[in-house]
């Protein structure tokens, strides 16, 4: 009997043209918000709030960005993101390296617990240990400041950073580990110069996710951040939308100014993020 290559069994996969319609279709779809957004934030304000508004704008403006620009307030809360995101994203990184490291290559006592521990912090929304972190950092002087903003978002970004190297981790194998430690090696030295250049990838993408924790969030800035330190999220809920109106242009502007760091972190970190779903994938 004739041996089948195996190669030759997959099929290279077609759209119909009612497949590239559907998917026409839901590209659209997804970018339309994008795109609504881009154009209220170019539309001379009249035009944006007349009766008749067209679907594409008949004149372009940047008055809704000098707006976002011109306010020294807003300014302030961008910087106050710029310090609060980088420090989360830091000592998100350092704490998950080490937290990471311990659960998959050492064995001892309360590991399992801890794991446990570690994980049941994300079954609790952030809302509702709101009252509890607000006295807490009260109590020890950190309300209202750049660390106590820094240690909030960082706790609700560990269990998922942590989990995330600690499956970069468990990939090494412990073959060279104990090679370098044969070698006289330390366990400091063995993970700064064998571990950590290996989850590279991993390491980016738990600083990434730490970046976005900090950036992104807008409950734990409103309430713990106060007027002075309080981040751009915060800042553009209380500076463009009133009672019952808002200000829709600058508020679109405003938002695509704040969306800009996050993608130029993630175009500037794609190469390992790739790189780590790639070899993901390969090990699986």
């Amino acid at each position: 009997m004739r041996r089948r290559d195996v190669g030759t069994d997959i099929v290279n996969p077609r759209l119909t043209p009612l497949g590239w319609v559907g998917l026409v279709a839901v590209v659209v779809f997804g970018c339309l918000p994008t795109y609504w957004l881009v154009a209220t934030a170019l539309m001379p304000r009249e035009e944006v709030f007349a009766p008749n508004r067209s679907f594409l704008p008949r004149a372009i403006s940047l008055e809704s960005f000098r707006t976002f620009s011109g306010n020294a307030e807003l300014m302030q809360n961008l910087l106050n993101s710029v310090i609060v995101s980088s420090l989360t994203a830091i000592l998100s990184v350092v704490v998950s390296i080490l937290a990471a490291y311990s659960l998959s290559k050492f064995r001892y006592r309360g590991r399992g617990a801890l794991m446990v521990l570690l994980l049941s912090g994300q079954l609790f929304p952030g809302a509702l240990l709101l009252i509890s972190l607000y006295l807490l950092l009260n109590t020890v002087g950190l309300l209202y400041t750049y660390t106590g903003l820094v240690l909030a978002f960082t706790t609700f970004t560990l269990p998922l950073t942590v989990f995330l190297l600690k499956g970069f981790f468990d990939a090494l194998p412990d073959e060279i580990l104990e090679a370098a430690r044969l070698d006289g090696a330390s366990n400091l030295a063995v993970l700064r110069r064998i571990a950590l250049p290996l989850v590279a990838p991993g390491i980016a993408t738990a600083g990434l996710f730490g970046f976005m924790r900090g950036w992104n969030d807008l409950l734990f800035a409103l309430t713990l951040g106060g007027q002075d330190k309080r981040t751009l999220p915060a800042g553009l809920v209380q500076t463009f939308i009133y009672q019952g109106a808002a200000d829709w242009p600058a508020l679109m502007a405003a938002s695509i100014v704040t969306s800009l760091p996050i993608v130029v972190t993630f175009v500037i970190l794609q190469r390992f993020l790739v790189s780590g779903l790639s070899a993901g994938a390969v090990k699986g």
